[in-house]
């Protein structure tokens, strides 16, 4: 039984595969060439080349570019959007004369011909990257600082492709990655990431002021920021004492005036003052209440008999 269900099941695969074969043959496809890689620097031209034999009169030939949506970059026998102005066509192959980072991306050359087998389809799918110089790098740098403090100085470039590295400078001279074998900062003690573009100083010093700069470099070029002053002052002690100096003389002869007007009788000539005019509401209250009005009622009915 196991012997029967393994020879069905070869001659399935058998099956599978000639009319695999037959659809193949009867529809032309082939399948895609390796792919290409293509590399060009920005504002240079690149050719993208489809590996076809040869172009005949009854080929057709469309140029694709790929990603979220599909677009033409050559289509029935005319270059597509901006490619016009700055691109040719060499057989199958689009020479482009002015590349831009926008152009980079997946492309795909499509090329139709009548065979024997019926309408042949050959593919060949062509990647271009660009490389950018760096622009003008954004560099951040303090105007000041205080001594034995932390201080990091930063640097970035967007535009750069590759990811450029980045070289700090202190009035003009490079700094070395290892502190200790710099001519420029023996005394100093910082780390400089060439990656990310930061410079930071654990225990900034006096020593460490200058004017710094920063320069992004890749492969195609490298761009440097103006310089800008740092300046590192110890912490002013003589003057943090004397501010505590002058509060504390501002604190005691405000509590020297308090005790004199104390001795002098103006805190308690106003108490008295406070006491006697709440003493004259509460007669004037005293004097407007229901009893005082009825007791005045009844003297005058009193003296009024007397008079009858």
């Amino acid at each position: 039984m196991a012997r029967r269900s393994r020879h069905r099941l070869l001659l399935l695969l058998l099956r599978y595969l000639v009319v695999a074969l037959g659809y193949h043959k009867a529809y032309g496809f082939s399948a895609p060439k390796d792919h290409q890689v293509v590399t060009a620097i920005e504002y240079q031209e690149v050719i993208l080349a489809c590996k076809y034999p040869k172009k005949t009169i009854s080929s057709r030939l469309e140029w694709k570019k790929l990603g979220r949506s599909v677009s033409f970059v050559y289509y029935q026998q005319a270059l597509q959007g901006d490619f016009k102005d700055r691109a040719e066509m060499i057989d199958f192959s689009i020479r482009i004369k002015n590349v831009t980072r926008t152009d980079a991306g997946k492309y795909r050359c499509e090329v139709s011909a009548p065979s024997e087998q019926g309408q042949n389809l050959e593919e060949d799918t062509v990647t271009l990257e660009v490389l950018v110089a760096p622009a003008v790098p954004t560099c951040q740098v303090p105007n000041s600082a205080l001594s034995g403090t932390v201080v990091e100085l930063r640097c970035q470039d967007k535009e750069g492709n590759p990811a450029p590295e980045y070289t700090w400078f202190k009035d003009g001279v490079p700094l070395s990655e290892n502190p200790k074998l710099g001519s420029q900062s023996a005394n100093s003690s910082y780390t400089m990431n060439t990656k990310s573009g930061t410079l930071q100083f654990n225990t900034v010093s006096k020593l460490d002021s200058g004017e710094y700069s920063c320069e992004a470099r890749n492969s195609v070029g490298h761009r440097r920021c103006p310089g800008k002053r740092m300046q590192v002052d110890d912490l002013n002690v003589s003057g943090i004492i004397a501010a505590v100096v002058v509060v504390a003389l501002v604190v005691s002869v405000c509590g020297l005036g308090v005790c004199y007007a104390q001795r002098k009788g103006y805190f308690s000539k106003e108490t008295s003052f406070q006491k006697s005019s709440s003493a004259s509401k509460a007669t004037t209250m005293n004097e407007n209440t229901p009893l005082k009005r009825i007791r005045d009622l009844d003297l005058r009915t009193h003296h009024w008999t007397l008079h009858t």
